[in-house]
Protein backbone atom coordinates (compact mmCIF):
# COMPACT_ATOMS: atom_id res chain seq x y z
CA UNK A 1 0.00 0.00 0.00
CA UNK A 2 1.62 3.43 -1.29
CA UNK A 3 0.32 7.00 -0.89
CA UNK A 4 -2.52 7.20 1.39
CA UNK A 5 -4.64 10.75 0.74
CA UNK A 6 -5.89 11.11 4.22
CA UNK A 7 -6.39 9.39 7.52
CA UNK A 8 -9.48 9.62 8.94
CA UNK A 9 -11.89 8.41 12.46
CA UNK A 10 -14.73 7.97 13.57
CA UNK A 11 -14.41 8.53 17.36
CA UNK A 12 -17.30 7.18 19.36
CA UNK A 13 -17.63 6.96 23.43
CA UNK A 14 -16.01 3.23 23.43
CA UNK A 15 -14.35 2.38 20.06
CA UNK A 16 -12.22 4.51 17.33
CA UNK A 17 -12.69 3.47 14.03
CA UNK A 18 -9.60 4.85 12.27
CA UNK A 19 -8.79 4.23 7.99
CA UNK A 20 -6.58 5.16 5.14
CA UNK A 21 -8.55 6.22 2.34
CA UNK A 22 -6.55 6.72 -1.56
CA UNK A 23 -8.11 10.05 -3.82
CA UNK A 24 -10.90 8.01 -4.43
CA UNK A 25 -12.32 7.55 -1.26
CA UNK A 26 -11.06 3.83 -1.37
CA UNK A 27 -10.61 2.49 2.21
CA UNK A 28 -6.90 1.16 1.71
CA UNK A 29 -7.06 -0.36 5.67
CA UNK A 30 -9.20 0.41 8.43
CA UNK A 31 -8.50 -0.88 12.14
CA UNK A 32 -11.15 -0.50 15.36
CA UNK A 33 -9.30 0.44 18.78
CA UNK A 34 -11.02 0.70 22.15
CA UNK A 35 -10.91 4.28 23.44
CA UNK A 36 -9.99 3.06 26.79
CA UNK A 37 -6.41 1.72 25.98
CA UNK A 38 -5.28 5.03 25.01
CA UNK A 39 -4.95 8.40 26.99
CA UNK A 40 -5.55 10.67 23.96
CA UNK A 41 -7.06 11.02 20.42
CA UNK A 42 -3.54 11.81 19.34
CA UNK A 43 -2.20 8.60 21.24
CA UNK A 44 -4.47 6.39 19.71
CA UNK A 45 -3.68 7.98 16.05
CA UNK A 46 -0.11 7.25 16.28
CA UNK A 47 -0.91 3.53 17.30
CA UNK A 48 -2.90 3.17 14.20
CA UNK A 49 -0.55 4.41 12.05
CA UNK A 50 2.22 2.19 13.60
CA UNK A 51 -0.67 -0.59 12.84
CA UNK A 52 -1.22 0.62 9.47
CA UNK A 53 2.53 1.69 8.51
CA UNK A 54 1.64 3.23 5.31
CA UNK A 55 4.71 4.06 2.73
CA UNK A 56 4.16 7.31 3.16
CA UNK A 57 2.07 9.34 5.83
CA UNK A 58 -0.68 11.54 5.07
CA UNK A 59 -0.89 15.19 4.91
CA UNK A 60 -4.66 15.80 5.73
CA UNK A 61 -7.16 13.65 8.34
CA UNK A 62 -10.76 14.20 9.08
CA UNK A 63 -12.48 12.89 12.22
CA UNK A 64 -15.80 12.62 13.31
CA UNK A 65 -16.56 12.95 17.32
CA UNK A 66 -19.69 11.57 19.34
CA UNK A 67 -20.33 15.32 20.62
CA UNK A 68 -20.66 18.51 19.80
CA UNK A 69 -18.02 20.94 17.41
CA UNK A 70 -17.99 24.39 18.32
CA UNK A 71 -13.50 25.30 18.34
CA UNK A 72 -10.87 23.91 18.25
CA UNK A 73 -11.14 22.26 21.87
CA UNK A 74 -13.69 19.16 21.57
CA UNK A 75 -14.82 17.49 24.76
CA UNK A 76 -16.58 14.11 23.76
CA UNK A 77 -19.92 14.31 25.37
CA UNK A 78 -19.85 10.29 26.67
CA UNK A 79 -15.87 9.98 26.93
CA UNK A 80 -12.97 11.88 28.77
CA UNK A 81 -10.66 12.87 25.56
CA UNK A 82 -10.79 16.67 25.53
CA UNK A 83 -8.27 17.88 22.43
CA UNK A 84 -7.46 20.74 20.79
CA UNK A 85 -7.69 20.20 16.53
CA UNK A 86 -4.68 22.98 15.95
CA UNK A 87 -2.73 20.87 18.63
CA UNK A 88 -3.53 17.38 17.10
CA UNK A 89 -2.45 18.29 13.66
CA UNK A 90 0.65 19.39 15.01
CA UNK A 91 1.42 16.86 16.68
CA UNK A 92 0.32 14.42 13.98
CA UNK A 93 2.76 16.28 11.53
CA UNK A 94 -1.21 17.36 9.17
CA UNK A 95 -0.94 20.17 6.78
CA UNK A 96 -4.43 19.95 7.30
CA UNK A 97 -6.94 18.50 10.50
CA UNK A 98 -11.02 18.80 9.89
CA UNK A 99 -13.16 18.04 13.12
CA UNK A 100 -16.81 17.29 12.43
CA UNK A 101 -20.16 15.89 14.44
CA UNK A 102 -20.37 12.04 13.98
CA UNK A 103 -23.29 12.70 12.40
CA UNK A 104 -22.52 15.45 10.15
CA UNK A 105 -19.68 12.77 8.47
CA UNK A 106 -22.57 10.55 7.96
CA UNK A 107 -25.19 12.93 6.33
CA UNK A 108 -22.13 13.93 4.22
CA UNK A 109 -22.06 10.82 2.96
CA UNK A 110 -25.69 10.41 1.25
CA UNK A 111 -23.99 12.45 -1.72
CA UNK A 112 -21.49 9.49 -2.21
CA UNK A 113 -23.18 6.85 -1.76
CA UNK A 114 -23.78 4.40 -4.73
CA UNK A 115 -26.70 2.52 -5.46
CA UNK A 116 -25.07 -0.77 -3.85
CA UNK A 117 -25.09 1.13 -0.49
CA UNK A 118 -28.40 2.32 -0.41
CA UNK A 119 -31.78 0.18 -0.25
CA UNK A 120 -35.33 2.24 -0.80
CA UNK A 121 -38.23 1.63 1.28
CA UNK A 122 -41.81 1.92 -0.80
CA UNK A 123 -42.20 4.33 -3.88
CA UNK A 124 -40.84 7.82 -4.89
CA UNK A 125 -37.91 9.47 -7.08
CA UNK A 126 -35.48 12.29 -5.76
CA UNK A 127 -36.19 15.82 -7.18
CA UNK A 128 -32.71 16.69 -8.37
CA UNK A 129 -30.95 19.53 -6.75
CA UNK A 130 -33.24 19.27 -3.47
CA UNK A 131 -33.05 18.93 0.51
CA UNK A 132 -32.25 15.84 1.44
CA UNK A 133 -33.19 14.73 5.15
CA UNK A 134 -31.30 12.26 6.83
CA UNK A 135 -32.12 10.65 10.44
CA UNK A 136 -29.63 7.78 12.09
CA UNK A 137 -30.36 5.52 15.02
CA UNK A 138 -27.95 3.64 17.44
CA UNK A 139 -26.27 4.54 20.10
CA UNK A 140 -28.50 7.92 20.41
CA UNK A 141 -30.81 9.73 17.88
CA UNK A 142 -28.47 11.73 14.86
CA UNK A 143 -30.98 13.68 12.87
CA UNK A 144 -29.36 16.21 10.09
CA UNK A 145 -30.27 17.81 6.39
CA UNK A 146 -28.11 18.27 3.30
CA UNK A 147 -28.61 21.56 1.59
CA UNK A 148 -27.41 21.96 -1.81
CA UNK A 149 -24.86 24.69 -2.38
CA UNK A 150 -24.36 27.00 -5.08
CA UNK A 151 -21.28 25.38 -6.90
CA UNK A 152 -22.61 21.90 -6.77
CA UNK A 153 -21.65 20.53 -3.16
CA UNK A 154 -23.38 20.05 0.05
CA UNK A 155 -23.57 21.70 3.74
CA UNK A 156 -24.98 19.72 6.38
CA UNK A 157 -26.98 21.37 9.10
CA UNK A 158 -25.76 20.56 12.81
CA UNK A 159 -28.53 20.53 15.30
CA UNK A 160 -29.55 18.11 18.28
CA UNK A 161 -33.39 17.09 16.27
CA UNK A 162 -33.16 14.04 18.11
CA UNK A 163 -34.41 15.19 21.08
CA UNK A 164 -37.28 16.88 19.78
CA UNK A 165 -40.79 15.57 21.81
CA UNK A 166 -41.70 12.24 21.15
CA UNK A 167 -45.64 12.44 19.97
CA UNK A 168 -48.20 9.37 19.51
CA UNK A 169 -49.97 8.56 16.88
CA UNK A 170 -52.41 5.51 18.75
CA UNK A 171 -53.71 5.36 22.24
CA UNK A 172 -51.04 2.42 22.97
CA UNK A 173 -48.04 4.58 21.27
CA UNK A 174 -49.81 7.25 24.32
CA UNK A 175 -50.00 4.53 26.99
CA UNK A 176 -46.38 3.94 26.16
CA UNK A 177 -45.10 7.42 26.18
CA UNK A 178 -46.80 7.35 29.87
CA UNK A 179 -45.06 4.97 31.34
CA UNK A 180 -42.17 6.62 30.11
CA UNK A 181 -42.94 10.01 31.75
CA UNK A 182 -42.61 8.08 34.85
CA UNK A 183 -39.07 7.59 34.05
CA UNK A 184 -37.96 10.75 31.90
CA UNK A 185 -39.04 14.50 32.44
CA UNK A 186 -39.03 15.11 28.72
CA UNK A 187 -39.62 11.56 26.61
CA UNK A 188 -37.65 12.63 23.30
CA UNK A 189 -37.68 10.89 20.03
CA UNK A 190 -34.15 9.45 21.01
CA UNK A 191 -35.77 7.87 24.07
CA UNK A 192 -37.42 5.27 22.06
CA UNK A 193 -35.27 5.78 18.76
CA UNK A 194 -31.96 4.08 19.93
CA UNK A 195 -30.57 1.12 21.15
CA UNK A 196 -31.58 2.28 24.58
CA UNK A 197 -34.50 3.25 23.39
CA UNK A 198 -35.48 -0.15 22.08
CA UNK A 199 -35.22 -1.31 25.40
CA UNK A 200 -37.44 1.77 26.79
CA UNK A 201 -39.76 0.61 24.03
CA UNK A 202 -39.61 -3.27 25.47
CA UNK A 203 -39.99 -2.57 29.11
CA UNK A 204 -42.97 -0.06 28.91
CA UNK A 205 -45.25 -2.87 26.70
CA UNK A 206 -44.01 -4.69 29.20
CA UNK A 207 -45.23 -3.19 32.20
CA UNK A 208 -48.84 -2.08 30.30
CA UNK A 209 -49.59 -5.54 29.92
CA UNK A 210 -48.45 -6.74 33.71
CA UNK A 211 -45.65 -8.60 33.06
CA UNK A 212 -42.05 -8.44 34.57
CA UNK A 213 -39.39 -7.15 31.99
CA UNK A 214 -36.10 -9.19 31.66
CA UNK A 215 -33.18 -7.66 31.28
CA UNK A 216 -32.57 -7.65 27.96
CA UNK A 217 -29.88 -5.31 25.49
CA UNK A 218 -30.71 -4.16 22.98
CA UNK A 219 -29.55 -6.74 20.24
CA UNK A 220 -31.36 -9.07 22.64
CA UNK A 221 -34.98 -7.20 21.79
CA UNK A 222 -34.12 -6.94 18.07
CA UNK A 223 -33.40 -10.73 18.03
CA UNK A 224 -36.14 -11.82 19.77
CA UNK A 225 -38.65 -10.05 17.67
CA UNK A 226 -36.93 -11.65 14.18
CA UNK A 227 -37.10 -14.96 16.04
CA UNK A 228 -40.73 -13.63 17.00
CA UNK A 229 -39.96 -15.97 20.00
CA UNK A 230 -40.82 -12.79 22.56
CA UNK A 231 -44.24 -10.97 21.55
CA UNK A 232 -43.38 -7.74 23.64
CA UNK A 233 -40.34 -7.39 21.49
CA UNK A 234 -42.05 -8.10 18.58
CA UNK A 235 -44.23 -5.34 19.32
CA UNK A 236 -41.46 -2.66 20.68
CA UNK A 237 -39.46 -3.63 17.31
CA UNK A 238 -42.74 -2.45 15.31
CA UNK A 239 -43.46 0.49 17.52
CA UNK A 240 -39.52 1.54 17.00
CA UNK A 241 -40.26 1.28 13.27
CA UNK A 242 -43.54 3.05 13.38
CA UNK A 243 -41.99 5.74 15.23
CA UNK A 244 -39.10 6.23 13.29
CA UNK A 245 -41.68 6.71 10.29
CA UNK A 246 -43.79 9.49 11.68
CA UNK A 247 -40.16 11.34 12.69
CA UNK A 248 -38.67 10.99 9.19
CA UNK A 249 -42.18 12.53 7.94
CA UNK A 250 -41.28 15.57 10.19
CA UNK A 251 -38.13 15.93 8.66
CA UNK A 252 -39.38 15.36 5.28
CA UNK A 253 -41.92 18.36 5.98
CA UNK A 254 -39.66 20.52 7.64
CA UNK A 255 -36.88 20.76 5.52
CA UNK A 256 -38.84 20.20 2.56
CA UNK A 257 -36.50 17.07 1.63
CA UNK A 258 -37.94 16.50 -1.70
CA UNK A 259 -34.28 15.12 -2.55
CA UNK A 260 -35.27 11.85 -0.50
CA UNK A 261 -34.86 10.92 3.52
CA UNK A 262 -32.20 8.40 4.45
CA UNK A 263 -31.99 6.23 7.08
CA UNK A 264 -28.47 5.22 8.72
CA UNK A 265 -27.14 4.11 12.18
CA UNK A 266 -25.93 0.97 13.34
CA UNK A 267 -29.97 -0.52 13.79
CA UNK A 268 -32.18 -0.25 10.90
CA UNK A 269 -29.34 -2.27 8.39
CA UNK A 270 -29.44 -5.23 10.59
CA UNK A 271 -33.39 -5.11 10.86
CA UNK A 272 -33.27 -6.55 7.14
CA UNK A 273 -36.85 -7.09 6.06
CA UNK A 274 -38.39 -6.52 9.18
CA UNK A 275 -37.92 -3.19 8.31
CA UNK A 276 -38.94 -2.68 5.20
CA UNK A 277 -41.64 -4.89 5.88
CA UNK A 278 -42.58 -2.87 8.70
CA UNK A 279 -44.78 0.38 9.55
CA UNK A 280 -41.76 2.89 8.53
CA UNK A 281 -42.85 3.71 5.49
CA UNK A 282 -47.18 4.06 5.92
CA UNK A 283 -46.21 6.05 8.71
CA UNK A 284 -44.11 8.67 6.63
CA UNK A 285 -46.68 9.46 4.49
CA UNK A 286 -49.59 9.63 7.35
CA UNK A 287 -49.52 13.26 7.51
CA UNK A 288 -53.30 13.62 6.41
CA UNK A 289 -53.43 16.70 3.92
CA UNK A 290 -49.41 16.45 3.36
CA UNK A 291 -49.81 13.11 2.28
CA UNK A 292 -49.74 13.47 -1.32
CA UNK A 293 -46.70 15.96 -0.60
CA UNK A 294 -45.10 13.24 1.27
CA UNK A 295 -46.11 9.94 -0.84
CA UNK A 296 -43.81 11.27 -4.50
CA UNK A 297 -40.34 11.49 -1.32
CA UNK A 298 -38.08 8.44 -1.79
CA UNK A 299 -36.60 6.31 1.54
CA UNK A 300 -34.11 4.88 1.85
CA UNK A 301 -31.59 2.45 4.34
CA UNK A 302 -28.12 3.57 4.36
CA UNK A 303 -26.28 -0.27 3.89
CA UNK A 304 -22.62 1.29 3.23
CA UNK A 305 -20.69 -0.54 6.33
CA UNK A 306 -18.59 2.78 6.96
CA UNK A 307 -20.40 5.65 6.00
CA UNK A 308 -18.61 8.03 8.11
CA UNK A 309 -15.75 7.40 6.31
CA UNK A 310 -17.26 7.99 3.30
CA UNK A 311 -18.60 11.91 4.42
CA UNK A 312 -15.36 12.25 6.21
CA UNK A 313 -13.82 12.34 2.62
CA UNK A 314 -16.64 14.43 1.55
CA UNK A 315 -15.97 17.20 4.19
CA UNK A 316 -12.02 16.96 3.35
CA UNK A 317 -12.64 17.88 -0.38
CA UNK A 318 -14.52 20.71 0.55
CA UNK A 319 -12.55 24.09 0.32
CA UNK A 320 -11.38 24.96 3.51
CA UNK A 321 -12.98 27.83 5.23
Amino acid sequence: MTGPDALVADIGATNARFGLLDRDGTVLHHQTLACADYRSLEDAAEAYLGMAAPATAPARAAVAIAGPVTGDVIRMTNHPWVFSVERARERLGLDRLVAVNDFTAVAMAVPLLAPADRLQVGDGAPVPGEVIGVLGPGTGLGVSGLVPGRNGGWRALSGEGGHITMAPVSDREGAVLAQLRKQYDHVSAERMLSGMGLVNLYRAVCLLDGREPEDLRPRDVTAQAQDAGNPHCVEAVETFCAMLGTVAGNLALTLGARGGVFVAGGIVPRLGGTFVHSRFRKRFVEKGRMRDYLAPIPTYVVTHALPAFLGLKGVLDQPAD
